[in-house]
Order: structure tokens, then sequence, then C-alpha cells
């Protein structure tokens, strides 16, 4: 079964920076498209960015454009989360997401913390 751990996660300041990352087993990640997700406390959970296994990336334009970059390192099966210019309204956990064209967003981490103090 596959696993997806996140990491990075914390406390920061208004308009820090945090990068989440997120190691993923298996054999075949190169296969797979990969996203964050967060929730915010008494908020449905968000889509964040995601990028493809051909590595197209799409972000939530309203939301995270601009601030957060994704990216994947095959290699090493991880996936990362920069953000920049973090806000309060940040706040949340964030989850990685693995999936395939036909079950998006299938898998699962356990999600990360992330705090910005204002």
């Amino acid at each position: 079964q596959v696993q997806l751990v996140e990491s990075g996660g914390g406390l920061v300041q208004d308009g820090g920076s945090l990068r989440l990352s997120c190691a993923v087993s298996g054999r075949t990640f190169s296969n797979y498209d990969m996203g964050w997700f967060r929730q915010a406390p008494g908020k449905e959970r968000e889509f964040v960015a995601a990028i493809s296994w051909t590595g197209l990336i799409t972000y939530n334009t309203d939301s995270v454009k601009g601030r957060f970059t994704i990216s994947r390192d095959n290699a090493k099966n991880m996936v990362f989360l920069q953000m920049n210019s973090l806000k309060p309204e940040d706040t949340a956990v964030y989850y990685c997401v693995r999936g395939t064209p036909q079950s998006p967003f299938k898998d699962w981490g356990q999600g990360t913390q992330v705090t910005v103090s204002s």
C-alpha cells in the first residue's frame, strides 16, 4: 500500500516562507499526478496545486498563484510545495495527494499543519 508522508509544516509569521515536502513510497512515482490540498478549521478541503506526471502544473489561482510553487523530484519520489509571502489565511492542514487521470487524487497523506501568525 502506498504511503505519502508530509513534512515541513510549522509556525511562521505573516510574510514568511515554508517548504513542504512529501515522500511517496513505491516504484512508479513518475507515473502519477501529484498535488496538494489544504483544510482550514471549519472549512472544506481546498485544492492548492498539482503537477501531472508530464510536468503540467496547475494552481488554485485565486488563493495561491504567484506565492506558491509546486515541484517534483522523480528520482527521489518526492513532491514539494514552496510557500512564500504566507498569510494568516493560509493556516491549514496541508495534504499531499497522488492520483491518475482515471482516479484523480486517490491517495492521501496524513497532513502537516501550517500556522501563519499575524
